[in-house]
């Protein structure tokens, strides 16, 4: 106003009309440039004469800070607050650099165009996001059941001051006055007028807090929101149960190391059990597991385990060693003779059910094999496995049966120009096989005490052979006739002639027979013509019809025997 001459002005005020817009706000950021619009932004009119930026100095007062006149350069009146901090824009608008929270006030534009003057006060708010973040003040260990500071939230140098909330596991915790306790503070910067935030929480942890994350964040009218860094505490509870467990892998059997473990649910873990094995109580310092060395079966047993002194926190477990005992009565090689009984038993001692299982020879049999009466056949190598789990268990024993030999058959085959001799024996030890001839190619074969022995021999003349079996405990003989070849060839051929004479005295008797009864047929036919012709001359015919008859019964027998 001091640029334009007291005449005009008073002319001015005289024609004018004052006009005063609404109040515009705007928000700018902290330690920036501010742009305050004039008119909302708004181009300025053709016909403006003065634009003027002026601010709200308190108490009624303001002072100047730009002056454009038309179009001529900006003329700086700003004190020393504003002083070179100050700028307009080309659409009018107030730029102050810089920005820190002495700015929040209200700044009028004020513009001269035509015959008015509007004025457009505005309204400025400085804001600034947070600086820092952090949980400070950390407890060492939280407590079940007990109010304790987890630690402490700052959110520093912030306008308007920030508010804090606390997480745990990203869901935010609200105060109850109980377990959850919040206290909020707020400092006020006195140079730069930005506050620091502080909460503190106090919290009663629950065992599920173990591995628990807390976290604090702030919501601010500026920025997104802001998270600190995770921490997690130790979490400690008395123990309330405990168990004995046995750690060891698999069935527990005769020879194993069997480790028990005593397992309590307090944190920190109690370093110290008492462990009662067989009716005494072995105390464990540092350590919370006690091994049963080389068990047996007299291990088994019920265990207990129990905080010392604090017996009645005690935990208990049974413990079974499985075992698996075979006796069989016989072993080794065992000599037996044939037709004697041989008694055999087993006797299996287990925790379990076992299963017995036989074989002969490396070949399975169906059931325990029974000696009431032995034969050759039962001679062979016998072994008993008995299985229960991982348990095994075998037995075994070499069966021999012994006796003199004995001839149960002789026979006699023959195969082209040969006789077989086949003799049949039974004994054991293995027999010797004798002839009282001489053969060839001989060939034996002994399987479970019986031999079978065979020889070929060509005999010119009829012979009566023997066998000889025997070993060390006997022998026995036996004889077969065997006739000669040649007089088997010789009836053969006999038999052959006499066979071939009657089949020539069966074909002559044949033809004969046939010759006449050709002869006869030939008289009966003359005979029948011999008649017709008497008849058609009307003489009497000589013979009569018993003559005929006769003579057919004579062709019908002489028929018959050429038949035969």
């Amino acid at each position: 106003m001091h640029l334009l001459s007291a005449s005009c002005l008073g002319a001015l005020l005289t024609a004018i009309i004052y006009q005063v817009s609404g109040l515009e706000t705007v928000i700018g950021l902290y330690g920036e440039t501010l742009e305050v619009p004039c008119n909302k932004g708004a181009a300025k009119p053709k016909d403006f004469f003065i634009t003027k930026w002026k601010y709200d100095k308190g108490a009624g007062n303001s002072g100047d800070l730009l002056v454009q006149q038309n179009d001529l350069n900006v003329t700086i009146a700003a004190s020393t607050e504003y002083k070179g901090r100050v700028s307009m824009a080309e659409n009018s608008s107030l730029l102050i650099s810089a920005a820190k929270l002495s700015d929040q006030k209200t700044f009028t534009c004020m513009v001269v165009a035509g015959g008015d003057i509007t004025e457009y006060p505005v309204n400025v708010l400085i804001h600034k996001a947070p600086s820092g973040l952090e949980i400070s003040e950390k407890a060492e260990e939280l407590e079940i059941g007990k109010l304790t500071k987890l630690g402490n939230c700052s959110a520093q140098a912030a306008n308007p001051a920030a508010n804090i909330i606390w997480f745990k596991n990203r869901k935010p915790l609200v105060a109850d006055g109980k377990a959850i306790v919040i206290h909020a503070s707020v400092q006020v910067d006195p140079i730069t007028g930005l506050s620091t935030t502080s909460s503190t929480l106090q919290y009663s942890a629950e065992k599920g807090d173990t591995d628990a994350q807390f976290t604090c964040g702030t919501e601010h009218a500026v920025g997104a929101e802001q998270v600190s860094s995770p921490v997690t505490f130790t979490v400690t509870y008395p123990t309330e149960n405990i168990s004995l467990r046995v750690i060891s892998e698999g069935p527990l059997t005769e020879g194993d190391n069997v480790t028990l473990k005593c397992v309590a649910d307090g944190n920190p873990a109690p370093t110290s059990f008492d462990f009662h094995i067989k009716g005494e109580v072995v105390k464990v310092e540092n350590s919370d597991t006690y091994t049963l060395t080389d068990v047996t079966r007299d291990t088994t047993g019920e265990y207990k385990c129990a905080l010392t002194g604090d017996a009645k926190l005690e935990a208990s477990t049974n413990i079974t060693i499985n075992y698996l005992d075979m006796n069989l009565s016989l072993s080794g090689k065992i000599l037996k003779n044939a037709g004697e009984a041989l008694a055999l038993t087993l006797q299996v001692n287990a925790s379990g059910e076992p299963k017995v299982s036989w074989s002969k020879g490396h070949v399975k049999i169906d059931k325990q094999p029974n000696f009431d009466k032995l034969t050759y056949s039962d001679s062979g190598y016998y072994e008993c496995k008995v299985a229960m789990g991982s348990l095994r268990q075998k037995a075994s024993f070499e069966l021999v049966v012994k006796g003199a030999p004995v001839i149960s058959q002789l026979s006699k085959q023959r195969s082209g120009k040969y006789k077989v001799l086949i003799c049949e024996a039974e004994g054991s030890p293995k027999p010797a096989v004798s002839w009282s001839v001489n053969g060839t190619s001989p060939d034996e074969t002994f399987v479970n005490g019986k031999i079978t022995h065979r020889i070929f021999v060509e005999p010119t003349a009829n012979l009566t052979v023997s066998c000889t079996v025997y070993n060390e405990l006997g022998q026995d003989t036996k004889a077969i006739n065997v006739s000669s070849l040649l007089g088997e060839n010789v009836r053969m051929d006999k038999q052959d002639q006499s066979d071939d004479s009657d089949k020539t005295k069966l074909v002559v008797g044949i033809v004969v027979g046939l010759l006449l009864a050709t002869v006869v047929i030939g008289a009966v036919v003359y005979m029948k013509k011999s008649k017709q012709g008497s008849w058609k001359t009307g003489e009497k015919e000589n013979g009569s019809s018993e003559e005929e008859k006769k003579l057919e019964e004579k062709v019908e027998e002489n028929s018959q025997k050429a038949e035969v």
